[in-house]
């Protein structure tokens, strides 16, 4: 079964001559499968590299117009997957996009922290970023019914959303699945492009944050459970999010003397991800987590659904020193909106000391009976 990406055809639109794309994600998200199917599909000549294959980096290395107009033949796109892999790749292109007229570019990097790292400054007013995350709720609506909807909701706070996860029959398969991506894929890039010799220590921080997700985080109090200094961990932590593993949220503040800014929360990309990192796939009705699964859920979509739709938008949390809080703040074109995660569909008060500083904020409880609205729906 292959499910449509949301972003392909923003993609396929941005596809034009002088122009680089870059299309990056965690690994095993699927932009192999995206990009060849933008291949499949698009009605120009493409030639497909692989930046993982050693005959494509040897032949790439020579960084003559003559060179690249030889390779490139009468073709009129370039995809290259794995881009990463490739040394120089920054200037390669630039000088292909620059030099060989009418040529349009697709690179795949599997995370920001290695392909951005090499292309931002050469290709600096020639390129374009996209992100592709595990499956959104918007690309399930065509594969599943309103009935369908309510279960498979239940397993994908367990299980999350990669893509390979639909062609495993049974939860074993799937467990192995999730096991493998954490023990061989997730860490992969930083431990091979940082050159970071502890990898369990790093472990160790994605676990502990695993177990907060929701809470704030001190950068401190995680340094002294695992011997590390506070620079280390902040170090480490943004690797993780560059790496789109995990999602930084920062305090909401105006300045007033009670918000609490100094802690930030942080958030996984995908639910199947943090549960395997903490070793529980517990299935649904056992578990004792349920509101952070379901806050780390609705979080991870809203993430996909503001990016995939282009929303321009900056992200918060808000809380005071008395202990007032809401999960959510958007700050986006010029008005604020405020959001509370509730798996049950209780009601909620707005706490009095946001209403008080933001009466012109909109504020809503986001629930099981209104989702979708939030992360489908503009």
């Amino acid at each position: 079964m292959y499910i449509e990406r949301t972003i392909k055809s923003s993609i396929v639109k941005s596809l034009k001559p002088q122009k680089v794309l870059v299309l990056v994600g965690a690994r095993r998200v699927g932009k192999t499968v995206l990009m060849q199917k933008i291949a499949e599909e698009f009605d120009k000549k493409i030639l497909i590299l692989n930046g993982e294959d050693l005959a494509v980096a040897d032949l790439l290395q020579r960084r003559s117009v003559q060179n690249y107009n030889n390779i490139i033949g009468n073709n009129d796109i370039l995809f290259i997957d794995e881009a990463h892999r490739l040394e120089n790749i920054g200037l390669i292109l630039k000088l292909m996009v620059d030099e060989i007229r009418g040529l349009g570019i697709l690179i795949s990097g599997s995370s920001a922290l290695n392909v951005m790292s090499q292309i931002a400054e050469p290709l600096t007013g020639r390129m374009q970023t996209f992100h592709l995350f595990p499956f959104a709720e918007s690309e399930y609506e065509e594969t599943e019914t309103i009935i369908q909807k309510k279960d498979n909701l239940m397993h994908r706070l367990i299980y999350g959303s990669y893509p390979e996860l639909i062609h495993l029959t049974n939860d074993e398969e799937k467990t192995q699945y999730l096991q493998e991506i954490v023990n061989s894929y997730l860490l992969k890039d930083i431990l091979m492009y940082e050159s970071i010799k502890n990898s369990s220590k790093i472990y160790s921080l994605l676990r502990l944050i695993a177990f907060q997700v929701g809470n704030e985080v001190s950068f401190q109090e995680l340094g002294n459970q695992l011997s590390m200094s506070k620079n280390t961990v902040e170090r480490y932590l943004d690797l993780l999010a560059k790496a789109l593993i995990i999602y930084k949220v920062s305090g909401f503040s105006r300045n007033l003397r009670k918000e609490v800014t100094k802690n930030s929360k942080w958030y996984f990309y995908d639910n199947g991800i943090r549960n395997t990192v903490i070793a529980n796939l517990n299935p649904f009705p056992v578990r004792n987590d349920i509101g952070i699964l379901w806050e780390n859920y609705i979080i991870s979509e809203r993430i996909k659904f503001q990016k995939y739709s282009s929303m321009l938008v900056n992200n918060f949390f808000w809380r005071t020193y008395d202990r007032q809080e809401i999960d959510w703040i958007e700050d986006r074109s010029g008005k604020l909106y405020a959001y509370e995660m509730k798996w049950k569909t209780h009601k909620s008060k707005i706490p009095m000391g946001w209403e008080k500083a933001y009466p012109d904020s909109e504020f809503r409880i986001i629930n099981q009976d209104n989702y979708l609205g939030w992360i489908i729906d503009s």
